[in-house]
């Protein structure tokens, strides 16, 4: 579509860049006002977002890494490193689950309430995931498989064929568009529930079931290659973490923590 935003002699700004980094500043931005609404310390959420934020994106490039390794990587390792593989959105599950592996850590450590603080995070991924979907939109990547519904897509950018490969002048599904759909559901749903919440971890339980169901849905419109296939190409490595997803989700449900009152040192910092 238009895979850059600004181009003026030998700068160019990507508009799949811009778009993620959007979304990533309007995710934090909800974070932190929901943090000081949940009592959590602002100081140990920043250091929390930071370190959120970079394990997600190595998260999402090693995920990327292993499902590309038999068709791309394996044929020259040194591609690893590459500029197309930096810019490369990466995939978005696997950045999800080193988060939250590496965030539980941290909070273990800075004895933060562990799922006080995911459901803190929770609307703000699913709306920054959300606006970044608009930026794989906008650059090709991510797209669908070939069809003639009415909505279909039709890519022409040479720029983003080079980039991400999508195929040019062939109706596609709007995979993207569909992801932004959910995932702004998500948000919306999430921000609304999260000031009525009944126990710790209802909210980032109800994301995990919610965002699992869709992107298993999502997959199965998938046109890029390199989806990590298993049993015969029958499910994808992205599938295999949605059902996770969507049992650890339902667990959370079901274990119904009770909700704890926030400390009097915590709350005294958030003021």
């Amino acid at each position: 579509m238009h895979p850059e935003l600004i181009h003026i002699g030998n700068f160019v700004l990507p508009t799949y860049g811009f778009m993620a980094a959007t979304g990533m500043v309007l995710g934090l931005v909800v974070v932190f006002y929901l943090s000081r609404r949940q009592h959590l310390d602002p100081d140990k959420m920043w250091n929390l977002a930071g370190l959120a934020v970079f394990s997600g994106i190595l998260g999402s490039k090693l995920l990327f890494v292993i499902t590309e390794w038999p068709t791309r990587y394996s044929k020259d390792p040194s591609e690893i490193f590459s500029l197309a593989t930096f810019q490369s959105g990466g995939v978005f599950s696997g950045g999800l689950l080193l988060a939250i592996l590496c965030s539980w850590i941290y909070m273990r450590s800075a004895k933060l309430p562990f799922l006080r603080a995911c459901d803190v995070f929770a609307p703000g991924i699913a709306l920054g995931h959300a606006i970044g979907r608009l930026g794989c939109f906008s650059a090709g990547c991510c797209y669908g498989r070939p069809t003639h519904v009415a909505w279909a897509v039709t890519f022409t950018n040479p720029i983003a064929e080079q980039i991400t490969g999508v195929p040019l002048n062939i109706p596609l599904h709007p995979t993207q568009l569909y992801e932004f759909v959910a995932e702004l559901f998500n948000f919306v749903v999430l921000f609304w529930i999260i000031r009525r919440k009944r126990f710790e971890g209802q909210i980032i339980g109800l994301y995990m079931f919610m965002y699992g169901i869709e992107r298993y849905i999502v997959e199965i419109f998938r046109g890029d290659p390199g989806r990590g296939q298993f049993f015969g190409s029958i499910i994808s490595t992205t599938q295999i973490i949605s059902i996770m997803l969507v049992i650890a989700g339902a667990a959370l449900w079901m274990m119904r923590r009770p909700l704890r009152e926030p400390s009097l040192q915590t709350a005294t910092a958030t003021r």
